[in-house]
């Protein structure tokens, strides 16, 4: 695995209404946000709040190139970005606890910091595909697609 610094390219903060940030991911055209009681769109160029969409969202925040997935306490709730509309809902996975999401190669990837584990489950049914443990807490979870 190669390793490079990272680059900080720019830096987004205050977002007005919303005191902290429990999860973030990128559409390809907006960074959402979530913030508690709502989830927001930010415009990258800008850094200016364009919409929200008000639900449960104080863990972490996955798009699967269609839909907004949020942890939202005991659940994570499929979003449609356009309407807002929850579209259903999964049970988080484990023992509950889970802080970070990713979206990679068709399934959801949910960090969980209690069981210092991350899972893999399918984002229709909400079974777990695979788990990963660590010796250390989790709190979160990305996906870099390309080479290492």
């Amino acid at each position: 695995m190669k390793h490079r610094p990272a680059q900080i390219l720019r830096e987004y903060d205050p977002f007005e209404g919303i005191e902290s940030v429990a999860g973030v991911s990128f559409d390809g055209s907006h960074v959402w946000i979530a913030g508690g009681d709502s989830l927001t769109a930010i415009d990258p160029e800008s850094g200016a709040a364009t919409r929200a969409i008000a639900v449960a969202a104080d863990a972490g925040t996955a798009f699967d190139g269609r839909h907004l997935f949020q942890i939202a306490g005991d659940r994570i709730q499929k979003i449609d970005p356009a309407s807002g509309s929850v579209l259903g809902t999964i049970p988080v996975p484990g023992e509950g606890g889970c802080s970070g999401m990713a979206w990679a190669e068709g399934t959801l990837w949910v960090a969980c910091y209690r069981g210092r584990r991350i899972h893999e489950v399918d984002p229709e049914s909400g079974a777990v595909l695979r788990t990963l443990a660590s010796d250390r807490h989790v709190t979160g979870v990305t996906w870099v697609e390309g080479e290492l």
